[in-house]
């Protein structure tokens, strides 16, 4: 078959999954599942560009997306005024401090000779950095946090286009990849997942316990929107009356106007990725990933900077996670640090990007919007199958009651599965690598 010919039909089939779904359930289920197959694609993008050009076994992808989400609330919410006056000035002076100790720490052990008096300098500027840091730090927090904790207790944002936190986002993800890479890429690739998995983990324990950025487990909620409000919508006589005439629910079609707006929106940043992906992987420069990827020797021998290709690799995937990670928060209007797993914000997107095809930007794009339609629909699939096969045994059976409760499991079992079947049939994915 021909090859663009093979490509566009798996397209055209979850394509045809995700409009059965439309007319078998709801179409607000089939445009939710859009929305977060656009972001999951753009997600599996950012991997691929890591994995797929530069065979960088990232595994910290949750931490880059959860920095992404934050970017959202430092830039759309308004800032608590309250907040600010009790501490905001002891906050931002004792982080200048946190990183006025980090950096004289650095110049001490590259300026002074090894020895015990470069030793004790280098404590005695740390341990003074850091209680000098905390003096000033920690009343500053709990002021905040003491400023109406059920509702704010947080500084708040900038009160900005909830746009602009999209292109924040990557640059707040691009700048931690740039700080991790410059201590792990130089890491061996099965260290360097343990490594960026542990630092996503220490990102993630951070949005959870500092309040005084992003309100902690308590979350922070009504987000703005670049979208029109639902109840706006049915307000809007204009709206309503034209919807009528439609023959169409004003609810209903206020909660679908509002998703097909952000469909385009998320298909307009996924396209232009998109473009940039494929204009990088066909350019010099792509092609040189690729022979860093395939041998390291002999591309370090040819004169290629390894470590500086893959960090700037490595910063570029990371912040295009990191946009995806502002768009799903703004999709969801509220930013919640406790829902930042490694099972869907890592090991979900690498089996898109495994199952899709590694190197090649449209199999990152079909594994996105693939493995998220399954994620989603196989759980009550899974209900639907247990249900028909225990139909004939009578309620309270040992069985049924074990089948039904199994149907939670399904996503792991089908995830699994499919991953064991793509590598088994199709190794280099639906869509490989040319």
């Amino acid at each position: 078959m021909n090859e663009t010919l093979k490509n566009t039909g798996l397209f055209a089939v979850v394509a045809a999954l995700i409009a059965i779904t439309g007319f078998s359930q709801s179409w607000n289920s089939a445009l939710l599942i859009l929305n977060m197959g656009l972001i999951s694609a753009i997600m599996a993008l950012g991997v691929n560009l890591q994995w797929g050009f530069a065979g960088l076994f990232n595994v910290g992808v949750m931490g880059f997306v959860a920095l992404g989400g934050l970017a959202a609330v430092l830039i759309s919410m308004e800032p608590v005024g309250d907040a600010w006056a009790a501490g905001g000035v002891g906050v931002l002076l004792g982080l200048v401090l946190g990183a006025a100790t980090i950096t004289a720490a650095v110049l001490v052990t590259t300026r002074m000779a090894p020895g015990r008096v470069r030793t004790a300098t280098v404590l005695a500027v740390l341990i003074g950095g850091f209680i000098l840091y905390r003096s000033v730090f920690d009343p500053s927090v709990e002021a905040i946090e003491d400023i109406n904790p059920a509702n704010t207790g947080y500084l708040g944002g900038l009160g900005l286009p909830v746009l602009l936190a999209w292109p924040v986002g990557g640059l707040l993800a691009a700048g931690a990849a740039w700080v991790i890479g410059k201590t792990a890429l130089g890491l061996r690739s099965d260290y360097l997942a343990i490594a960026t998995l542990g630092i996503a983990e220490i990102i993630i324990a951070v949005l959870k316990n500092e309040d005084w950025l992003s309100r902690g487990v308590k979350n922070v909620i009504g987000l703005p929107r670049p979208v029109p409000f639902e109840v706006d919508l049915q307000n809007d006589p204009g709206f309503v009356e034209n919807v009528t005439d439609l023959g169409l629910d004003p609810v209903t079609a206020s909660s679908i106007f509002v998703k097909l707006n952000y469909s385009i929106l998320f298909a307009v940043v996924l396209v232009i990725l998109l473009v940039m992906a494929q204009l990088a992987l066909k350019s010099p420069w792509g092609r040189m990933m690729r022979a860093i990827r395939d041998n390291e020797v002999a591309a370090e021998a040819m004169g290629k900077d390894v470590t500086a290709r893959h960090l700037q690799i490595f910063i570029l995937g990371s912040a295009i996670c990191g946009i995806a990670g502002a768009m799903m928060t703004t999709l969801d209007g509220q930013l919640t640090p406790g829902t930042y797993q490694p099972l869907r914000f890592t090991f979900l997107v690498w089996v898109m990007v495994i199952v899709g095809g590694s190197g090649n930007n449209f199999g990152a794009v079909l594994g996105g919007f693939l493995i998220w339609f399954l994620w989603v629909q196989v759980e009550p699939m899974g209900l639907f199958l247990m249900e028909t096969m225990t139909a004939g045994m009578a309620d309270g059976n040992w069985l049924k009651e074990h089948l039904m409760d199994s149907a939670a499991h399904m996503r792991l079992l089908t995830m699994g599965l499919i991953l064991l079947l793509v590598l088994r049939f199709s190794p280099r994915g639906l869509i490989p690598e040319k």
